[in-house]
């Protein structure tokens, strides 16, 4: 396990240790530098990012809050593994939450305008590029889908999946991709046009539709269904 490639944090302000501490290990988490499993000592993390154990432990407990860290055996805390039944209820989740956002888009008054931020959010989904930026458009675009909706409280909920759905991303896509050489299937600019084409039709049932396939098509690729654990 390697440690977290942040620079020391002792220099900082102590009003915003714990904020940054926390925001390194969780950056070290969803890039996948921590792997499922991974061992989390609260020494040897205190001495690198150059802070005290209880700060490392506030950092550790709001991540276990957000699912990203578990309590293993005699109390060790590792990082969170996602299950394939888990994954699958993630992606679920998604499609309720995401599908209820078009809907939303759909009914309000900025509708035009919410398809045009879709569609600049679209031109970000190239096929070039490396993976973390691959990763960054999609979530951006989903992200942007939640916020258009002008429901705080799904966007809230959406934020609180977002780790969950990185971990998931990063350990699945990776391997694979690597193995064949392929562009991650559902990151393309082809498998998020139709959303923002249905939206512009003000065609509801047919925008929840396509988000709903999209999660299920995503919920297959990281857990398949022959695999029930």
């Amino acid at each position: 396990m390697s440690l977290v490639t942040a620079e020391p944090l002792a220099s900082l302000d102590r009003s915003t240790l714990r904020e940054r501490a926390l925001d390194a290990l969780r950056s070290a988490i969803v890039s996948g530098q921590y792997r499922p499993g991974d061992h989390l000592g609260e020494v040897e993390l205190g001495k690198h990012l150059g802070v005290s154990r209880g700060t490392v432990r506030e950092a550790l407990r709001h991540l276990q809050q957000q699912g990203l860290v578990t309590t293993g055996n005699r109390g060790m805390l590792r990082v969170s593994t996602v299950s394939p039944r888990e994954i699958r209820e993630l992606f679920r989740v998604r499609a309720a939450l995401e599908g209820l956002a078009v809907a939303e888009i759909i009914a309000s008054p900025g509708k035009d305008a919410a398809v045009a931020t879709l569609r600049e959010a679209l031109e970000h989904l190239a096929d070039d590029g490396d993976f973390a930026a691959k990763l960054e458009a999609d979530l951006g675009f989903h992200l942007v889908l939640c916020r258009l909706s002008g429901n705080s409280m799904l966007v809230d909920a959406w934020r609180y999946l977002e780790g969950r759905i990185r971990v998931t991303i990063m350990n699945g896509e990776p391997a694979r991709n690597s193995a064949s050489g392929e562009t991650p299937t559902m990151m393309s600019r082809d498998r998020h046009a139709p959303i923002v084409d249905a939206i512009e039709r003000g065609d509801v049932a047919a925008a929840m539709a396509i988000v709903d396939q999209h999660m299920a098509a995503a919920a297959t690729q990281y857990a398949p269904e022959d695999d029930q654990s």
